[in-house]
Formats: structure tokens, C-alpha cells, sequence
């Protein structure tokens, strides 16, 4: 079973991530975005080093929390989350180096290094509440539809490479809206040929990019450069897969976006409901009112409310003779670290 360790420095509005194999080898890096769109992209980059093999793999991660939506997203998605405390990751840093430096991507990567090397000594995040279930369906189907999207855009580019490896160069994104409305419309090289420049910048404009005149420029002198030319039929062939091919990934991307939605109102609602609860039902460390049998004022010492204290209802043992060594011990009365002897006989004191 192939084996996945991801490490996730998080901050307010973004994440770390650093992907490592299992032995040791960095595979990728990025910085996402907090939501949806962050776990879209997480998804696609685990999906990229899976491969064909990605349903039967394991996938673990390392995070600085153990709650959260996206904790939460991560483990109902089917990864093995473990939540780290920040001391034990400066400790683990320490291992490897004296300097003190600190960065958002060396603690992915030693977040990844420790679900590797030390995933025994920690402890993994569950999502077992009926909230995080019903995520945990959304989020795995999510998945599951951004790994497949992967493996169809692979596709694609592996069929354009032989035929028209010109569009590679005009579409660096092939799972974009543009490079996809684009690309059915012209799936050769002579369609491709003679887009106008209104209807690149119109595509452009529908999938809302910036800078639209020299985008449109680009794809256009991409698009008209020399190229080597296939066989009319083969060239035929071919497109005909690649108009199959972008219509499979525009369905896939369309469905990608209903269970966005999704998951991102089930997520809304768990948070909702969390501000409900804690609202509602108070912290003990913050109730106002005296546990029973203590005062008003014993919240935070036990000195408030004394103890009551006992009669003694027998007397003290006698003390040994001055020379314990010449005493006779009689076991198991005899108490060898104080210097009392009580002997065997005596009844006990009360508590």
C-alpha cells in the first residue's frame, strides 16, 4: 500500500503544505487558501503523486490543531490527521538543527518528517459526531471527483502532447474554464488557427481572468506558431478524444463546484451550531456557581473551605528507643524511614 505524509503549517487565511513519500523525499510544496478552494487544491496535489493508485493508498497529516473545519475536512475526506503541539514540533525542529530559524514551510516539512518517522507517538483526530459524518460523505465524493479530474486533465495533456502541443503552450491550465470552452470549440491545430480574437477574449472574460488583451495575444501567437502536422486521419482521431475528454472534465469540474457549495453550507452549519452550543452551555471553568460543599468564593483555592478535622481517639505510638538498631523490629508495625515503631498489636488510628 503506498503511503502519503503531508505536513500543514496553518495561519488565519492560509496553509503550508509540504508532500513527502515515505522516504523522506519532498515531492511537492505550495501555499493554499483557507475554504473550499485550499482543500480543492490539497486534494488535487495528493491526487497528482497518487496516481492510479490513489483510493488504495494512505494518506497521512500533520497539523498544529486538532479542531477545526478544515481538520475536520481532512479527516472526513479519509486522511489519517494527527494534531501536533506546537512544542513537540519545536522540540522535533531541534533535532535537526541549533539555529532557531523558523519559517511557515520548514514546519510543513517537519509536521511531514514527524507523521513519518513518529506517527506511533501521536495522536490521531477523529470525526465521529453526526455533523462531521454528513461532511465526511460530502468531502470523500469531493475528493474522489478532484482525484478523477486529475486523471482526466493528465489525459488530455498526454493526447495534445502528440498531435498539438501548441494548445499545451496556450493553455497552461487545461482544467480551466476558458482553456476548456476553447478547446471544444477547436480541438486541431487549422480550428485553433482561426480563432478571432473576440471570441479568445469573450472565453477569457466568462471565466473572469485579468489582463484579457495580452491573455488573448498570447493564446493567439501560441495557437498560429509552426508546429509538426500529423496525418489528417490521425489528426481527426485525435481530436475526437480531446472533445471527449473536455466535455468529461467540463461535467467533473461543473459537479466539483455543486459539492463545494455543499460542503461549504455543512460546514457554515457545524460552526453555527458550535457558537449555539458553547453560547448555551458555558465552560465549567467559567461557571459562576459554587460546586457543592464549597463557598462562593473557592473557585480557585482549596484554602477557602477548611477541612473538618478528626478527634484522635487513640494515643500517639511511643517513640522507638533511642538505639533503633538495638531494637527488636516486630514487622510489619515497625516503620524503618521515620523512626516510630508501632507495634504490631495496636489498634489503628482512625483517618
Amino acid at each position: 500500500m503506498q503511503l502519503l505524509l503531508a505536513g500543514d503549517d496553518w495561519a488565519e487565511d492560509h496553509h503550508d503544505v509540504e508532500l513527502m513519500d515515505e522516504s523522506g523525499r519532498t515531492l511537492a510544496r505550495a501555499r493554499l487558501p483557507e475554504g473550499a478552494a485550499g482543500m480543492a487544491r490539497l486534494h488535487a496535489m495528493i491526487g497528482e503523486q497518487l496516481g492510479e493508485d490513489a483510493e488504495t493508498a494512505e494518506v497521512r497529516v500533520g497539523i498544529e490543531t486538532d479542531r477545526g473545519l478544515w481538520v475536520t475536512a481532512l479527516a472526513a475526506a479519509g486522511y489519517t490527521v494527527f494534531g501536533v503541539n506546537p512544542l513537540q514540533v519545536a522540540r522535533y525542529r531541534e533535532r535537526h538543527g541549533v539555529s532557531g530559524a523558523k519559517s511557515d514551510a520548514a514546519d510543513a516539512h517537519t509536521m511531514a518528517d514527524m507523521v513519518r518517522t513518529d506517527a506511533h507517538q501521536l495522536r490521531a483526530v477523529a470525526a465521529d459526531s453526526p455533523a462531521a459524518q454528513a461532511v465526511k460523505v460530502v468531502a470523500r465524493a469531493h475528493k474522489t471527483l478532484i482525484w478523477e479530474r486529475t486523471r482526466q486533465v493528465q489525459r488530455l495533456r498526454y493526447q495534445l502532447r502528440d498531435y498539438f502541443p501548441a494548445a499545451l503552450e496556450a493553455y497552461p491550465d487545461l482544467d480551466a474554464p476558458d482553456a476548456l470552452e476553447l478547446l471544444a470549440r477547436a480541438t486541431d491545430p487549422a480550428s485553433a488557427a482561426r480563432l478571432t480574437t473576440a471570441q479568445v477574449a469573450a472565453a477569457l472574460k466568462r471565466a473572469r481572468r485579468r489582463d484579457i488583451a495580452g491573455k488573448t495575444a498570447a493564446i493567439r501567437a501560441a495557437l498560429r506558431s509552426p508546429q509538426l502536422a500529423q496525418p489528417p486521419q490521425v489528426t481527426a482521431a485525435c481530436a475526437a478524444v480531446v472533445r471527449s475528454l473536455t466535455a468529461v472534465i467540463t461535467a467533473i469540474s461543473e459537479q466539483v463546484k455543486v459539492l463545494e457549495g455543499s460542503w461549504r453550507g455543512r460546514c457554515r452549519r457545524i460552526s453555527v451550531s458550535t457558537r449555539t452550543l458553547r453560547s448555551s452551555h458555558p465552560s465549567p471553568a467559567w461557571d459562576p456557581s459554587p460546586a457543592p460543599g464549597c463557598s462562593q468564593n473557592s473557585a480557585t483555592t482549596r484554602a477557602a473551605t477548611p477541612a473538618p478535622r478528626l478527634a484522635r481517639t487513640t494515643p500517639p505510638p511511643a517513640r522507638s528507643p533511642a538505639n533503633p538498631a538495638s531494637a527488636k523490629p516486630s514487622w510489619p508495625g515497625t516503620c524503618t524511614t521515620t523512626g516510630f515503631a508501632t507495634p504490631s498489636t495496636a489498634r489503628p488510628s482512625p483517618p
